[in-house]
């Protein structure tokens, strides 16, 4: 793919607050239209990458360009092209709903009637239509960040930057946010998301980058990500929870890895290599053990997994890169 072609091209990033360097060189670059998941540990990174990107922080070193713009010799042009829904919401609780968004259209320099316009049909497509005439005090924290994340969509960028924003929604509210982002992506337009919850970037990200202590130890697909902690795990739900200490010990000879328990949920998992075949001797040797067994499953590891995985070793090996030609 030509250079010219990444929307979001950082390379060798690298910044530094007094001893302790926040981003280690770390290379990002996402197409028009795409989604990129930054995901990483608490303390990463990714908050500091966000802020770089979106002009709020100065690199120490490497090139950063956000929608051909470099962030350092043309600010400017960068904040014109992007829309940033940050961590916390950013509403002036003296305006109402309505206030806020045609505040934002007028600051980009729509006029009166662009900004009436586009703050009803962002209000309507959050479900705020019924508050817009409320000031933002009033409203629920999920209302809140619903009304921030419209202020970062009303000029239309070319970019979002969302940097984990559906903290504090209920699951309705992070569905309405996810149907969102997909519209975007639709329309050609790029998304950088950081999260918590490892379903949403699953669901959303065409490609998972995950950053630890300022550097990049995996990227990738969801599913190549998944690839690389093993193939499947074997799920066991037993009938007595007293029974998972032998029976992890026994699972363990037919698993790769060691087994995880749950015993409120009386579950015992474990990775494997061989498929539906170890699973049938796994439950040969469950039942040779006197180990009574309600619910069996064989399944894909999820992306929860893998960050635990990946971001739960001291000595990290990084993931290779997808093949020439896929998003970095």
């Amino acid at each position: 793919m030509n250079p010219e072609d990444h929307v979001i091209d950082v390379e060798g990033l690298s910044k530094s607050f007094g001893k302790h360097q926040a981003l280690q060189g770390i290379d990002l670059r996402v197409p028009r239209g795409h989604v990129l998941g930054l995901l990483g540990p608490n303390g990463a990174g990714k908050t500091t990458a966000v802020r770089v990107l979106t002009t709020l922080l100065r690199p120490d070193s490497g090139r950063v360009r956000v929608a051909g713009h470099d962030v350092v010799t043309d600010p400017g042009a960068v904040r014109r092209s992007i829309g940033l829904s940050g961590q916390y919401a950013a509403v002036d609780e003296k305006l109402t709903g309505f206030e806020n968004l045609r505040m934002v259209g007028r600051l980009y320099g729509m006029n009166r009637r662009q900004a009436t316009e586009r703050a009803r049909e962002l209000l309507r497509r959050f479900r705020l239509s019924d508050a817009a005439d409320q000031r933002s005090v009033a409203y629920s924290g999920g209302m809140r960040r619903r009304l921030d994340l419209a202020g970062a969509l009303v000029a239309r960028p070319e970019v979002v930057v969302l940097d984990e924003p559906t903290t504090g929604l209920d699951p309705r509210g992070r569905m309405d946010t996810w149907e969102v982002v997909s519209a975007l992506v639709e329309d050609g337009t790029t998304v950088l998301l950081t999260t918590q919850y490892l379903e949403e970037a699953d669901q959303l990200s065409d490609t998972i980058v995950v950053i630890d202590k300022g550097v990049v130890i995996a990227r990738g697909s969801a599913d190549a990500l998944k690839e690389h902690i093993g193939g499947s795990r074997m799920d066991f739900v037993l009938a007595d929870a007293a029974d998972l200490d032998s029976a992890a010990g026994i699972v363990a000879d037919h698993g790769s890895g060691r087994p995880e328990t749950d015993r409120g949920a009386r579950r015992l998992s474990v990775a494997t290599s061989g498929g539906q075949t170890s699973l049938t001797h796994a439950l040969a040797a469950l039942e040779r053990g006197g180990v009574p067994v309600v619910e069996v499953a064989l399944r894909r590891p999820t992306l929860d997994e893998v960050f635990l995985e990946l971001t739960g070793q001291d000595e990290k090996a990084a993931v290779p890169a997808p093949a020439a030609g896929g998003p970095r």
